[in-house]
């Protein structure tokens, strides 16, 4: 039996990851401190169902505090796959520091736990955020050009380029998968399709910053996760980043007419100043993701969203 130590196994993408391991037979250990950024109650439920597996163990403890870690975890697996962060990009803004202490300081607490125990396949939660405000596009990830433009972001650069330390100097393999606006079930509710599903469904305005024309690679959970997993079995080269996108960008307002067609509602907009932080777009090229992870794109946007509204009109 497979062994992984998975971070943030409690979140959005991480309660995902856990499904399909515990049904492939993995033993499983989760490190979450259920981070009140959003409603812990709802990493609560995402959970529930692992507690009657004999294969998984919950470990409640923060990353940054490594003594913990030392004393619980036993140090005997196969993976790392460290999705815990510190979440939000116009939050960053507000409390850098904090932002800095749980994303680097955290990643390097698990580096250096992989370098203790021997651990030699370390897969990391990057972000699309790093390419910043990127004119060169589709996003490939051997444009070298990286200029994030929140703390967030900056704190997923480090998190790559510490991994490409610790690959150097002893040896694990490390992935970056850098991940373009994620949903489905069990989304954030800070995220934009969460947030406008509910205040559409209660007949409220949505916020609408700037014009409307801002536009996201929008990727549905179920082909992250494939991702993630052929990442987890990668063993052709030391370090990689890799992007896992849609490699097809959506603009706002078609993104709020799908959700009309989706909810049988009409929005109503409320139309405000452009966020700092916010990129006016984000888009994958996915040639790579293709081509060693054999990564395929399964879902389209308008199946995506029944899902997850599916997911959301049984939890309001």
């Amino acid at each position: 039996m497979k062994s992984a130590l998975v971070t943030g196994g409690a979140g959005f993408i991480g309660s995902h990851l856990i499904d399909r391991l515990l049904k492939e037979g993995w033993q499983v250990t989760v490190v979450d401190n259920f981070d009140p950024f959003y409603d812990p109650t709802l990493k609560r439920k995402n959970i529930a169902p692992h507690l009657d597996y004999d294969n998984y163990t919950l470990v409640e403890a923060d990353i940054r505090d490594m003594e913990t870690m030392k004393e619980q975890l036993k140090g005997d697996y196969d993976v790392i796959v460290h999705l815990a962060a510190k979440a939000g990009v116009r939050p960053s803004i507000k409390d850098p520091v904090s932002y800095q202490e749980n994303n680097v300081r955290g990643t390097q607490n698990l580096l250096e736990l992989a370098k203790l125990w021997g651990t030699k396949q370390f897969i990391f939660a990057s972000s699309s955020s790093v390419y910043g405000i990127n004119p060169n596009v589709p996003w490939r990830e051997d444009d070298c050009v990286l200029l994030p433009i929140s703390p967030y972001a900056a704190t997923k650069v480090a998190g790559e380029l510490l991994g490409h330390v610790y690959s150097h100097l002893y040896g694990i393999r490390f992935i970056a998968l850098r991940f373009f606006t994620v949903y489905g079930p069990r989304q954030r509710p800070d995220l934009a399709i969460h947030k406008f599903a509910r205040l559409m469904l209660k007949g409220e305005p949505i916020p609408v910053y700037g014009d409307g024309s801002s536009r996201r690679d929008y990727t549905y959970i179920d082909d992250v996760i494939n991702g993630v997993r052929a990442a987890m079995d990668y063993t052709n080269t030391k370090y990689e980043v890799i992007n896992l996108g849609n490699n097809r960008t959506i603009s706002l307002m078609e993104l709020i007419r799908t959700l009309e067609e989706v909810l049988g509602v009409k929005a109503k907009l409320e139309y405000l100043p452009p966020q700092p932080g916010d990129v006016p777009q984000t888009w994958a090229d996915m040639e790579k993701a293709r081509r060693i992870l054999s990564y395929n794109l399964n879902t389209k946007l308008i199946i995506g969203l029944k899902e997850f509204t599916k997911w959301l009109r049984n939890i309001i």
